[in-house]
């Protein structure tokens, strides 16, 4: 009795694939030869199958096998099982967007919202009208939001700072640009290195440091800004640049919607370029709902480059 018990307690779920095509063939040799398995292998799968059910399931009529009550009672079960088990170890490819309801979490960099927001808000109404999107203020470099799962999605530029367990995908380049008020002296004429520095800037830095890759490549040509206010973010640097004679330094693409009616121009001198990527953790890389979210993002900034590692 304990050892019927323990079979019980522990049956052998490929057993499901046998009684399925032994139930669609109605022959020891037709479901051997469907499952690739020879006539003597298959007929000891019946005996292990009559067994555990405690049922012949197919008994001999004449020259061919029929299926007993308890077999025509499962040959719906069975089928229906072994398919949602298939559907279980394939990898899923598609999702329901007509259906889906779902809220994402997007944390993104100063200035994404104001640029990206209503074109992907747009995007995602239009193919997935059940889902939502929480955008949160990037405040930090800190991913933890992403590791606990609060954040399904982050914006912002790749640095040391980034965990290395996440995945990143480059979104689109930009570049920094001087930007003042209509009225402002920088307006009018040439930009040089001396004007640009002459001016009373504005400095964006999250981090409370005064400097960066400007002031360093002013400093290469023997030159100095001064450094009349800083802000934490593009928004609030423009909002002071639009109001005063303040100069702001801002990415171009990451900030145009928050520059219309304002002066832009190139800087007069070469600084790198910055990278803006999305990032995510593994644990959502193969969700197919979370892949047409980065698929999304993707396409309503303009990037058109390949999946990653």
């Amino acid at each position: 009795m304990c050892h019927y018990r323990s079979r019980m307690a522990s049956p052998d779920l490929n057993l499901l694939v046998t009684l399925e095509a032994l139930l669609e063939e109605g022959s020891v040799a037709g479901a051997a030869r469907r499952l690739r398995l020879s006539p003597s292998a298959m007929s000891r799968a019946l005996a292990r199958l009559r067994a555990a059910t405690g049922d012949p399931l197919l008994v001999r009529a004449g020259r061919g096998l029929v299926p007993t009550p308890r077999a025509r009672e499962l040959r719906g079960r069975v089928g229906q099982l072994v398919q949602d088990g298939t559907a279980v170890l394939r990898p899923d490819a598609q999702v329901d967007l007509a259906r889906l309801t779902q809220t994402f979490s997007l944390r993104t960099s100063d200035g994404f919202v104001e640029n990206f927001g209503p074109a992907l808000i747009a995007r995602v109404e239009r193919e997935a009208p059940g889902v939502r999107l929480r955008f949160i203020p990037k405040l930090s470099r800190d991913s933890g939001p992403l590791r606990d799962g609060s954040v399904d999605l982050e914006t912002g530029v790749v640095g040391p700072a980034t965990s290395p367990d996440l995945r990143a995908q480059a979104l689109f380049r930009d570049r920094l640009v001087g930007v003042v008020r209509k009225e402002h002296r920088l307006g009018r004429g040439r930009v040089t290195p001396a004007r640009f520095a002459a001016g009373r800037h504005v400095l964006v830095s999250r981090r409370g440091l005064e400097g960066g890759p400007v002031d360093e490549a002013l400093a290469s040509l023997g030159l100095t800004r001064m450094i009349a206010t800083m802000v934490g973010g593009f928004a609030a640097a423009l909002a002071l640049a639009r109001a005063t004679d303040l100069i702001a330094t801002v990415p171009e693409r990451h900030s145009g919607n928050l520059r219309t009616g304002m002066k832009s121009f190139p800087l007069p001198f070469p600084v790198p370029e910055i990278t803006v990527s999305m990032l995510w953790h593994p644990r959502t890389h193969a969700d197919p709902a979370h892949r047409w979210l980065r698929g999304c993002v993707r396409e309503v900034c303009g990037a058109s480059a390949p999946e990653p590692r």
